[in-house]
């Protein structure tokens, strides 16, 4: 059970039968527009069901794949891509079971049946999914749904792990207190003095129940021993306290992490981060035949929005500014003019009030956005034009914030980690508050896509977004 109040059960619950739902409704709608609404159409081929049988089956596989991807998993549930990643898994894994079954029966199931219900399918889950996390973050962001952990562990890791999850609310993790080494001072930093300290490493177990809590979270093993380590894990069966452990690396992802088990020793082995390869060259051509589709379907919108620039002040159409790409390559990125065209004449007028972080200057109620051009930053309609420099192969749909030269300038060697792939239209940074980030928040959140990023990981990015802007969360 997961939660002060065992939140998980009843979560898990509720997102079952908005999958039963959704697929249910899904399924149905597939038949009626392909065949309309009579169930007993039959499918072609030897000893063929009716379709109300395939629909009804492709529907119960789906929500069999659905749980065996542990998808509704509460330790995934309400952050990071994993929820995501595996309802697209659990997709991709049923209706390819659909397809062996097909060739093996030669039942001859409708494409179009077939291609309405995986697509539009998977999206509605991804859709409910969303909405239910949303749900969740407005939960935790109240002080609900959070599970009460103990933190265990030498002075200093402590204290990074106690800010990290302080940091991250929405994760679902509450810190009541702190584990330290007996030869700790016993006391934490000054903006951690509501943390108290409930005793030492030794002790964990008892303090754990005591206290309520529902995880002891191991933060380092420098001061403890491995057998240590391992009577603890014994000493919490049968508590219904569960064990979190964190290696010493921090901000890797799930692909490039192994585990293996070595005389009862469980091994992390981390591949190292590669920016080149196959993967590389097939994002790259999702990239550019993706911006091509979607040039293609907003190319109305964007002449009118043109339009309305043109008409709303004078000035070009375009605003092109020098950003660093992949390797620090200089780029032209194109913008819908949103300012006056003035603006960088005017820029000393409003240089001392900065809403931005320390490196990016950005204004909230800057007195040289076009009213036209306040319009589009809010729904970020601005940034479209990035679609040619997509194309052009500048650019990623998903990448890291593209950089100002001078802001480069400025960095060390850590922070240029993140030109080592392309620069994206959207990112991490782009779905976790934008401009409302502080620098090092930014950079952590660059850093980790660099190193971490999947397609799989892209698409939910982009959905994630959607939602962002429709929100207009960060946006100014």
């Amino acid at each position: 059970m997961y939660g002060a109040k065992g939140w998980s059960r009843k979560y898990q619950l509720r997102l079952f039968l908005s999958d039963v739902f959704v697929i249910a409704l899904i399924m149905v709608a597939a038949q009626a527009l392909r065949f309309g609404w009579d169930p007993h159409v039959p499918v072609a081929g030897p000893s063929a069901p009716p379709y109300w049988f395939v629909g009804a089956g492709i529907g119960l596989l789906w929500l069999i794949m659905l749980s065996w991807t542990r998808s509704r998993e509460p330790r995934i549930l309400g952050h990071g891509p994993q929820e995501f990643q595996r309802v697209l898994t659990s997709s991709w894994y049923a209706f390819s079971i659909v397809a062996i079954v097909g060739f093996l029966t030669q039942w001859q199931i409708s494409r179009g049946y077939l291609l309405f219900a995986l697509p539009v399918g998977t999206l509605a889950l991804l859709i409910y999914r969303s909405a239910w996390r949303a749900w969740i973050h407005s939960q935790r962001d109240a002080g609900e749904l959070q599970a009460q952990v103990l933190v265990v562990g030498p002075l200093r890791t402590s204290e990074q792990m106690i800010r990290r999850l302080r940091s991250s609310r929405r994760a679902g993790y509450n810190v009541i207190g702190v584990c330290l080494p007996p030869s700790s001072r016993g006391e934490l930093s000054e903006d951690l003095s509501d943390v108290p300290v409930l005793g030492t490493i030794d002790g964990a177990v008892a303090v754990a129940a005591a206290a309520g809590a529902e995880y002891i979270l191991l933060s380092g093993n420098d001061a403890i021993s491995l057998s240590e380590a391992r009577r603890l894990g014994w000493s919490l069966e049968g508590t219904g306290i569960g064990l979190i452990v964190v290696p010493a690396m921090v901000d890797i992802a799930g692909p490039r992490v192994m585990m293996s088990p070595v005389e009862g020793l469980p091994l992390l082995h981390v591949d190292p981060a590669e920016f080149t390869g196959n993967k590389y060259a097939v994002k790259s051509v999702a990239d550019r035949v993706s911006s091509a589709v979607i040039l293609a379907i907003l190319g109305l919108p964007m002449v009118l929005i043109a339009l309305a620039i043109k008409a709303a002040s004078p000035g070009k159409v375009f605003f092109r500014q020098q950003r660093l790409g992949r390797g620090g390559e200089v780029f032209n990125m194109l913008k819908f003019r949103s300012m006056y065209a003035d603006a960088e004449s005017r820029l000393h007028e409003v240089s001392g009030d900065n809403d931005g972080n320390a490196v990016l200057f950005k204004m909230k109620d800057d007195p040289r956005v076009t009213p036209v051009g306040r319009f589009l930053r809010r729904f970020s309609l601005d940034e479209l034009p990035q679609l040619f420099n997509v194309l052009k192969g500048d650019m990623s749909l998903v990448g890291p914030r593209p950089p100002l030269p001078a802001e480069a300038a400025l960095w060390d060697e850590r922070v240029f980690r993140r030109q080592l792939v392309k620069p994206g239209m959207t990112g991490l940074w782009q779905v976790s508050g934008r401009s409302d980030l502080n620098w090092d928040e930014s950079v952590r959140l660059d850093l980790y896509y660099t190193e971490n990023w999947s397609l799989g990981g892209d698409f939910v990015i982009i959905l994630r977004t959607v939602l962002a802007v429709l929100r207009r969360r960060g946006a100014y």
